[in-house]
């Protein structure tokens, strides 16, 4: 019979269903014969188990099974009939019915349900040629080597002792303790706000700044108090927005030594003859690497947001809701990763429901695009990727094979290759124009 399926909203959906009871008892009979031939008890010779031992032992579990079967059945037969694309998993719920069918009050009722579930929305792709993108260029001379070189130097400074103020890029030792500043706590200390012989460089940017000011400047050996009030965004929500007071003493300024450039500094970046020349070629290949693959990962974001901007339809809200339950996952594991507490740490999914939402919609649009215009990645497609991702290996054979053995890696790949392809597809329907974005602002090397 084919059952109606009523429309709730948009995307919401509802059928009523219904599991003949006949179906379900000769179903679980036909399963309990089955394990009775193939079950062992002691007692009983092997398939001579009563078939009523069985049933005490494992009929429940069968019912359960067998249910849960034939619904999925009356289910998917019910949305293959309404030719509909199910989102996420129905709610099923217990459905009363007059019983006219059965005035002797026989138990064995046959089995009434609703579901209710989502289906996938109609998704047309609007109008790119109206869309302005901006494709960023960066160039790389002997500046920008000569920048990357002093950042590589700064990474392998020596420190020596120093008897003056700190400044920035000088590593300080210091002793700290933080305390509350207002409420019924006030002149208490707080978690995580006290260290002994804490390192750390100035300008570096790993303490708040209104820290880093309070410390530079100051002595070896030399004291003080300071004030200071937790950005409302502070990583640690018990503190964010909380004034404290810090009391730190400055046991040690070291200044850093940077090493020459020559060819032992050359070794150490892997160039075996110590050859400058050659050290700077390989860092200019690097470069051009990093810095294709930063400007090709910002094309791909202003590509996406096109898409999203000239698209507009509603996203099943049961993959919203499985989005933001993965994001709260991941953000929860990234803390406790940098050693917070937060395995029971209250994460809201609200704070997650606008990126969930981006992402499910965005995913939407990619297949749908991909589908349309015949955007399949290709082998050689793959193939190139992962040569490109070898070159910047010491041995660049080893990477490739690691890749093409895993078929879960070059499933990476294949996503990364669809949305290459869905970007130049984009690019080719919009205006683009191309913007010099600096060399430091792309790298992320402002203030370093």
């Amino acid at each position: 019979m084919q059952q109606t399926i009523q429309s709730l909203s948009a995307l919401e959906r509802r059928v009523d269903l219904t599991v003949p009871a006949a179906a379900i008892e000769q179903e679980v009979k036909t399963r309990l014969a089955k394990l009775a031939r193939d079950m062992k008890m002691p007692g009983f010779r092997p398939g001579k188990v009563p078939i009523k031992m069985v049933a005490q032992t494992y009929g429940a579990q069968v019912q359960a099974e067998v249910l849960n079967d034939k619904v999925g059945e009356a289910f998917h037969s019910a949305v293959t009939a309404g030719n509909l694309k199910v989102a996420g998993q129905p709610r099923l719920e217990p459905r009363s019915v007059e019983d006219t069918e059965n005035p002797t009050g026989d138990s064995n009722k046959d089995l009434n349900f609703s579901a209710t579930f989502e289906i996938y929305p109609d998704i047309s792709v609007g109008d790119l040629s109206s869309a302005d993108l901006q494709r960023p260029t960066c160039s790389i001379g002997e500046a920008e080597i000569d920048r990357t070189l002093q950042i590589m130097r700064k990474q392998r400074a020596t420190f020596e002792d120093v008897q003056r103020p700190a400044q920035d890029e000088d590593a300080v030792t210091i002793d700290f303790k933080g305390t509350h500043a207002e409420g019924e706590n006030a002149g208490q200390a707080f978690e995580g706000g006290s260290a002994s012989d804490f390192k750390f460089t100035l300008s570096e940017g790993r303490m708040l700044p209104e820290f880093e000011a309070a410390v530079r400047g100051m002595l070896p050996g030399q004291s003080k108090t300071f004030a200071l009030t937790f950005p409302a965004d502070y990583g640690a929500p018990t503190m964010a927005g909380k004034a404290v007071n810090f009391e730190v003493t400055v046991k040690q300024v070291q200044q850093p030594q940077l090493p020459p450039i020559d060819a032992e500094f050359a070794r150490s970046l892997g160039v075996a003859d110590g050859d400058v020349a050659k050290m700077r070629t390989e860092i200019k290949n690097n470069l051009g690497r990093e810095v294709a693959s930063r400007l090709k990962a910002r094309t791909k974001d202003q590509a996406m947001a096109a898409l999203l901007a000239t698209s507009s339809f509603e996203v099943p809200k049961s993959l919203v809701e499985s989005e933001k339950q993965r994001l709260a996952e991941s953000a929860r594991g990234d803390l406790i990763a940098r050693g917070m507490a937060a395995q029971d740490a209250p994460l809201p999914l609200d704070l997650f429901a606008p990126e969930a939402d981006r992402r499910v919609r965005l995913g939407l649009l990619l297949g749908e695009v991909v589908r349309a215009n015949n955007l399949q990645s290709r082998p050689d497609q793959i193939r190139r990727l992962v040569e490109e991702i070898a070159q910047s290996y010491e041995k660049p054979q080893d990477v490739i094979n690691w890749y093409l053995s895993d078929r879960k890696r070059l499933a990476d790949l294949e996503t990364v290759a669809l949305e290459d392809n869905v970007t130049t597809w984009v690019l080719q329907r919009a205006k683009v124009v191309e913007t010099p974005v600096e060399f430091d602002e792309l790298m992320g090397h402002k203030g370093k």
